[in-house]
C-alpha cells in the first residue's frame, strides 16, 4: 500500500505535497477572511510571466517568477490603497498586464517549452529538491513573522477598528501580500497557475464552515491542506491520473461533505 514511498520521486512530492498544503492553507484563511479569493488566482497567473521570463532569458523560473510576482502584489497593494476601486478590479488589471506580458515573452522564445507547460497545468512528480527546499525556506519565514498573526487576524476581521487601534493596516497588507505571492510563486511547480487559487481558497472555505474563531479555522485549514495533499497524491499514484488535479478534486468533496454535515447537524 505504501510501497511508493520507496521511490525518490514520490518522496519529493510528497514533502514538496506537504509543505505546500501548510503554506496555502495558512495563508488561505487571510485570503478567505477578506474575501480575496480572486487574488490568488490573479498572482497565479502573474507569476505567469515570470515565469515565462525566466524561460526567455534560460534562467531558473522560480528566481525570475518570485521578484517578479512580488512586484506586482506590491503594485495590487498599491493601487488599492491608493485609489477608490475595488480590489477586485485592481488585480484583474495587474493579471491581464502580467498574462499579456507573460504571452510575448513565450512568443519571443520561438522555440516550445515543456517548462512552461509544466508551470501551468503542474507537475508534482517532476519536482526537483529545490522545488521541495524553495517552500521549506518560506515556511521558515512563516515562523519568523508568526507574530505578526494576531494582527493580521485582527485586521482581517475588523480592518476599520484595527486602524483605530493604530494597527499599521497598510504595512501588514504589504507584508502579507509579498508572503502570499512567494508562496503562490513556490506552489504553481506542484499543482499549477491554473490550480493554485483553489489550493489557497478550499481548505481555508471549508475551515470557515465550521469554525468561528479564526485561531481554529487556521488549525484546521492546515489539516484539511496538509492530509488532502498526502491522500490525494496517494490516489492519483494508484489511479495514474495528474496529482496536482486529484488533490484539488479532493479538497473540493471534502468541502462539500464538510457543508453536507454542517447542514444536517444545524
Amino acid at each position: 500500500m505504501f510501497e511508493f514511498l520507496s521511490l525518490p520521486f514520490m518522496q519529493r512530492a510528497l514533502i514538496a505535497g506537504i509543505l505546500v498544503g501548510f503554506l496555502a492553507s495558512y495563508y488561505g484563511v487571510f485570503v478567505v477572511q477578506r474575501g480575496l479569493g480572486f487574488l490568488g488566482s490573479g498572482l497565479a497567473h502573474a507569476a505567469f510571466g515570470g515565469v515565462a521570463l525566466g524561460i526567455l532569458l534560460d534562467h531558473e523560473p522560480l528566481l525570475t517568477a518570485v521578484p517578479f510576482t512580488i512586484l506586482v502584489a506590491i503594485g495590487i497593494t498599491y493601487v488599492k490603497n491608493k485609489t477608490n476601486l475595488a480590489g477586485d478590479t485592481t488585480i484583474g488589471i495587474f493579471f491581464s498586464i502580467s498574462m499579456a506580458l507573460g504571452i510575448i515573452f513565450i512568443f519571443m522564445k520561438r522555440q516550445y517549452s515543456s517548462d512552461a507547460f509544466n508551470y501551468l497545468f503542474g507537475s508534482i512528480l517532476a519536482v526537483s529538491i529545490t522545488d521541495v527546499i524553495a517552500p521549506a525556506i518560506l515556511i521558515f519565514i512563516t515562523i519568523l513573522f508568526s507574530p505578526f498573526w494576531n494582527r493580521w487576524a485582527y485586521s482581517s476581521f475588523d480592518r476599520e477598528l484595527a486602524q483605530a487601534d493604530r494597527v499599521p493596516v497598510q504595512f501588514d497588507d504589504y507584508i502579507l501580500s509579498i508572503l502570499i505571492a512567494v508562496t503562490i510563486v513556490v506552489s504553481i511547480k506542484v499543482v499549477g497557475i491554473v490550480l493554485i487559487a483553489a489550493f489557497l481558497v478550499i481548505p481555508p472555505a471549508a475551515s470557515r464552515l465550521i469554525n468561528k474563531s479564526f485561531s481554529k479555522m487556521t488549525i484546521y485549514s492546515v489539516v484539511f491542506g496538509i492530509t488532502t495533499a498526502i491522500v490525494g497524491l496517494w490516489i492519483s499514484y494508484y489511479l495514474d491520473v495528474p496529482s496536482g488535479a486529484t488533490i484539488i478534486l479532493l479538497q473540493a468533496l471534502l468541502f462539500f461533505i464538510v457543508m453536507s454535515v454542517k447542514k444536517v447537524f444545524r
